[in-house]
């Protein structure tokens, strides 16, 4: 029984480390990344088409992301759906968890009036790892779209 609770605390805290990522770039355009604490120091990072290396190099990719939408007429409001996750646990403090993602995102002050689809929808992969400190964090992010808004 023990046993079954300590794995239940750890399925809650690696789905939670998850919800945070997403609330982060929802809530901040990913801005604050660093100070939302969620990913390793080392992490590998899959975003448009190319890996970034490093905790730093993930928040700055953002940095520059909200610069050239700003550039370009605003960044848009986000919002991260995450459904249909399955977390595995792996040896020792590392887990594996995967899920879709539907990504909405539109320019202007909601409340959005009008119907708005998914502007993607994607196969998520990620590994997390538990670190010395005793907090879950993301250690690797990989996705695919499956479906794209033309």
């Amino acid at each position: 029984l023990v046993e079954a609770m300590h794995r239940g605390q750890m399925l809650v805290a690696i789905t939670q480390v998850i919800h945070e990522w997403g609330d982060e770039l929802d809530q901040n355009d990913g801005l604050k990344l660093i100070a939302a604490d969620v990913l390793t120091e080392d992490c590998r990072y899959f975003v448009r088409n190319e890996w970034q290396e490093g905790r730093a190099a993930a928040a700055q990719f953002y940095q520059d992301r909200k610069a050239q939408l700003d550039g370009a007429g605003g960044a848009p409001v986000m919002r991260h759906l995450i459904t249909n996750m399955k977390v595995f646990l792996d040896e020792g403090d590392k887990a594996r968890a995967n899920f879709l993602l539907l990504f909405f995102a539109k320019v202007g002050e909601p409340p959005f009036v009008g119907y708005c689809d998914p502007l993607a929808v994607a196969d998520v992969r990620m590994q997390c790892r538990r670190e010395a400190d005793g907090h879950w964090r993301i250690s690797q992010f990989d996705s695919n779209q499956i479906f794209q808004r033309g």
